[in-house]
């Protein structure tokens, strides 16, 4: 029993992580979360500071679901699926509410990823694809994570998944839509901030 606490401990406080604000806090010397949207992600972080912080911080978040689940691998054996999705998942809601931050994250896309990487991805595959061709073209990058986060769980069962995994997708699907709640607010009113244009370091717009 301690060896699962432990783990599901680790995978919370790898998640809690704020990569975000540390990557653009020791190259600019800036605290995002005061700028932009005021999140901690890669989105937030590609508006205010450009691709290539977007992507770093992008890759530092998809680490923390990826080496999350690849602990619980070393210590429990790859076979056993619940704890290796419940270390994925703490890690998810470390992101998404960090000890170190006050309970106030990001919106778990990123850190979502790394644990289908690990477990699904031919899932996650399609997805990102998906998710890319909704960016390109509508400019939402949140309205590409939810349609993406929807197709999870549909995708797990084309492939014949087993349950446990077709669960794992839904719950991602649940986390992350459940944080874009303001985003879908803004999308239904037209008001959602769209990729493409540049913002002014000294502005926050929410």
């Amino acid at each position: 029993m301690f060896s699962y606490l432990f783990v599901i401990l680790i995978s919370y406080l790898l998640g809690s992580i704020p990569f975000g604000l540390l990557l653009t806090r020791l190259v600019k010397g800036v605290d995002i979360r005061e700028y932009g949207s005021g999140n901690i992600g890669a989105t937030n972080a590609y508006r205010v500071m450009g691709f290539g912080m977007g992507v770093m911080v992008a890759l530092f978040d998809i680490s923390k679901g990826y080496i999350s689940v690849q602990i619980a691998k070393q210590v429990f054996g790859a076979d056993v699926a619940v704890i290796l999705i419940i270390a994925g998942l703490a890690a998810v809601a470390g992101h998404n509410w960090p000890i170190f931050l006050k309970f106030n994250g990001g919106r778990g896309v990123a850190t979502s990823v790394g644990i289908l990487i690990n477990l699904l991805p031919k899932t996650v595959l399609i997805v990102f694809f998906i998710w890319l061709i909704i960016v390109l073209t509508t400019r939402y990058v949140s309205l590409g994570s939810i349609v993406g986060a929807a197709l999870i769980p549909i995708l797990a069962i084309l492939f014949n998944n087993p349950p446990i995994y077709v669960g794992l997708g839904l719950a991602i699907a649940v986390f992350v839509i459940f944080r874009h709640r303001p985003n879908i607010k803004r999308l239904l009113a037209g008001e959602e901030n769209k990729i493409g244009w540049n913002m002014n370091v000294d502005k926050k717009d929410d």
